[in-house]
């Protein structure tokens, strides 16, 4: 019998097995990813009735719809991706580090749980995105998942501080991750605003949604902190591998 420890891991990795499942396995269809924002050559091709006398035409002030280019596709292909495969590991790590904690600490068991339920709702909803937005998983979950749960559990088996800096380490990377990629799709909506074209509210949504997901990540930074992060010895190495490693698994699941 599985013991509890291990269901969340197999819950939150048999999600990612399925949206990969219904990736490959899914009749093609239209890329939705490039919603966000359309041509105004999409629109429907009707006579508008003439503005009003004195007032400014509706093609003045907005051109419709911009379409994404392949840059802006990939971009926010790569991003969904690599989304999907953090939270993924956070998700992992949290159920790695729990049970060694909370029996040393039964004090910290509703943290924990706090900090796990918010990251895997966060995998929830990068699970939903990709699969809305045909976005290819990345093919190294399976790796991920082992290093995930092994970081967890090895650092919480060092002791509170060890676990809780790994928190701080990979949270502080995550959080300058969510930054750039928000940065990067605010300039988007400038540059598509400067030349008249409206922005979606599918668009505006991903962004806010970004936003609320760093925010938490960022909550979790501080709890970690709050609780002794960075006592852990020797707080400078632990934290320098951790986030090394953290920014190379960004790299390659931009990628692969």
């Amino acid at each position: 019998m599985l013991r509890p420890a291990t269901r969340p891991a197999l819950v939150a990795t048999r999600q990612v097995r399925q949206c990969a499942a219904r990736f490959f396995s899914s009749p093609v269809s239209p890329d939705t990813s490039s919603s966000h924002v359309h041509s105004p050559s999409t629109t429907p091709e009707t006579n508008p009735a003439p503005p009003p006398p004195n007032s400014r035409s509706s093609t003045s002030s907005s051109k419709g719809k911009k379409p994404l280019t392949a840059e802006q596709r990939a971009f926010l292909s790569s991003a969904l991706r690599v989304n999907q495969a953090g939270e993924l590991a956070a998700t992992l790590i949290y159920t790695g580090q729990t049970p060694p904690l909370v029996t040393r600490d039964p004090s910290l068991r509703p943290l924990m749980k706090h900090m796990y339920d918010q990251e895997a709702a966060h995998l929830r909803t990068f699970n939903d995105l990709i699969y809305r937005h045909r976005v290819r998983p990345t093919a190294l979950y399976p790796l991920w998942s082992v290093m995930a749960t092994g970081l967890g559990w090895g650092t919480a088996m060092l002791g509170k501080e060890a676990a809780m800096a790994c928190t701080e380490a990979v949270e502080t990377e995550i959080g300058g991750h969510y930054n750039a990629q928000i940065r990067k799709l605010l300039e988007m909506v400038s540059e598509w605003e400067a030349e008249g074209y409206e922005v979606g509210a599918e668009f505006r949504h991903l962004i806010n949604t970004l936003r609320r997901i760093r925010d938490e990540e960022l909550e979790h930074l501080d709890h970690a902190v709050e609780h002794d992060a960075q006592k852990a010895e020797p707080h400078w190495l632990l934290t320098g591998v951790i986030r090394a490693g953290c920014r190379g698994a960004i790299w390659v699941s931009e990628r692969v």
